[in-house]
């Protein structure tokens, strides 16, 4: 169980990983600009391969479910607003996306490969080799994917897409991007220079902005606490 203060930290953990893996001022649906010049063979893919392509700093993850259907999983605000499968079965447009992160809910679904690839160059099982671990019979990785198809909860730390393909393929569900966004933190926390600047802005709020105490000092303290720790 989770106690507060962990929830605030984990909640700002991934506040500061959507603004530095989004970009909020784009605008329509991300499939709309794509370019549709690099398409991969579909013919290629096996069911229960996963795909995985690059987006802005960060890559997404799928199931390929075969006949040209793609399971994924997508932060989606609309899904937690309507019932409509009209409407939500759309492509996720990027203001559906980030308040999808924001909100925590998201839908496993089912895209064609042109929807999930976006035009972009597809990696295939590239998280065997990475990872280093043995995967499941592909028939039991689409098995999986299909299982768990419909709304979910989000995390961009706890459960994201790269977690979802990741219990599919291997059984276990990790996100190598996501520690090392947390690793990259910590390092930054720990630099000296870093408690310095927060000892000092909180201070500075204390005494010439009149904030109370207990409101600063913890930004004080964590960072100064995690480098001594480490």
């Amino acid at each position: 169980m989770k106690t507060p203060m962990l929830e605030a930290v984990s909640l700002l953990l991934e506040k500061l990983l959507l603004v530095s893996n989004f970009r909020f001022f784009s605008s329509g649906a991300p499939g709309e600009d794509k370019a549709r010049n690099s398409f991969p063979e579909i013919n290629s893919f096996l069911r229960g391969d996963v795909l995985e392509v690059p987006r802005t700093h960060l890559t997404h993850y799928g199931i390929y479910l075969g006949d040209n259907h793609v399971a994924h999983m997508m932060p989606d605000i609309l899904v937690a607003l309507t019932d409509d499968k009209g409407l939500t079965q759309k492509v996720v447009s990027n203001k559906r996306l980030i308040l999808g992160v924001i909100g925590r809910v998201a839908s496993v679904r089912v895209d064609t490969v042109e929807d999930f690839a976006y035009g972009a160059k597809i990696l295939v099982n590239h998280l065997d080799k990475s990872l280093n671990k043995k995967a499941l019979l592909n028939e039991e990785v689409a098995q999986r994917a299909e299982e768990l198809l419909g709304i979910t909860t989000y995390s961009l730390l706890w459960n994201n897409c790269e977690h979802f393909v990741t219990y599919c393929r291997f059984g276990t569900a990790i996100s190598p991007q996501a520690d090392k966004f947390c690793e990259n933190l910590k390092i930054i926390i720990r630099d000296q220079r870093s408690v310095l600047a927060s000892a000092i802005l909180g201070l500075a709020s204390i005494v010439f902005l009149g904030l109370a105490s207990y409101t600063t000092l913890p930004a004080i303290f964590i960072p100064f606490c995690l480098w001594m720790a480490g």
